[in-house]
């Protein structure tokens, strides 16, 4: 079996305080199972546990909430020292991040996108449109190796 994806302060972060930047809790459910969503508001819960001696830190938290995306970039700097300073606590929040990212809803619906005429040789094209996770991937074929 392969090792689980480590992720970033700043991943862990986004996951914790995702449901503040999308414009509609129903969108949110779009992306992420209910058990997902579930293990969303457990890590940020635990993350506010973890930061809430540190003002700083409580600043960036509830700027967040208010929708504030610079501060999860700040955020993600306090959640990295407390992981590093902290195995037991990075072990949790790494792990609830990975259940997350299990729980994240794949769109494996193809698009395919037909141009006529191209550089003026009156033929057609068809090209793959495929897009996951923010990124638009439009090729002849699409073939994605990921290591598993």
């Amino acid at each position: 079996m392969a090792d689980p994806v480590t992720l970033t302060a700043a991943t862990i972060a986004g996951f914790a305080f995702s449901k503040f930047f999308e414009s509609s809790v129903g969108k949110l459910g779009e992306k992420f199972t209910e058990a997902a969503l579930a293990k969303m508001d457990e890590l940020r819960k635990k993350i506010w546990d973890k930061l809430r001696g540190n003002n700083r830190a409580v600043t960036a938290l509830t700027a967040i909430e208010q929708g504030s995306k610079a501060d999860l970039d700040r955020l993600a700097v306090y959640l990295e020292d407390e992981m590093r300073e902290d195995a037991a606590f990075a072990e949790e929040v790494q792990k609830l991040a990975q259940e997350i990212h299990a729980g994240k809803i794949q769109d494996n619906s193809q698009m395919v996108m037909n141009i006529d005429g191209q550089n003026n040789t009156g033929t057609q094209k068809q090209y793959n449109v495929a897009v996951e996770g923010g990124k638009s991937y439009i090729a002849d074929s699409i073939t994605i190796h990921e290591a598993t």
